[in-house]
């Protein structure tokens, strides 16, 4: 039951950064934050048994570990991306936030080049025999 923890997290951190709003606008801030924070330790704790459930898929596939590096790289890019914009759009600096999102698409399309020359690769090998 992480969704309703996730929620219940969730729900409470607006409603007291909402209350938060009218006293001291910046300790509202600094509440989202916070909530952000423990909301990411409890993905982080799902993403566990997601890694274990992919080590098993590569397990059957028998593919280099590599590629699984890669995988685990982008998912932390991503995640680690997203955090970081929504409390820069929260604060309202959404321009901040885009650049760190385009940092970020940037950052994951260079860590997966591997993957891409591994494919093309294949494909070349394919076309070739």
């Amino acid at each position: 039951m992480e969704v309703v923890k996730v929620a219940m997290v969730g729900v409470l951190a607006v409603i007291l950064a909402l209350k938060f709003k009218t006293i001291h606008q910046e300790y509202s801030l600094y509440l989202m934050i916070a909530a952000g924070l423990v909301l990411m330790g409890i993905a982080l704790s799902q993403l566990e048994l997601l890694i274990a459930y992919i080590k098993t898929i590569y397990g059957y596939l028998m593919l280099d570990s590599l590629y699984l590096k890669i995988l685990m790289k982008i998912i932390g890019i991503a995640y680690l991306c997203e955090f970081a914009s929504n409390i820069c759009k929260d604060a309202g600096y959404s321009s901040i936030a885009g650049q760190i999102e385009m940092a970020g698409k940037l950052t994951i399309l260079i860590v997966s080049m591997p993957v891409m020359t591994a494919l093309l690769d294949t494909l070349k090998s394919f076309l070739h025999t």
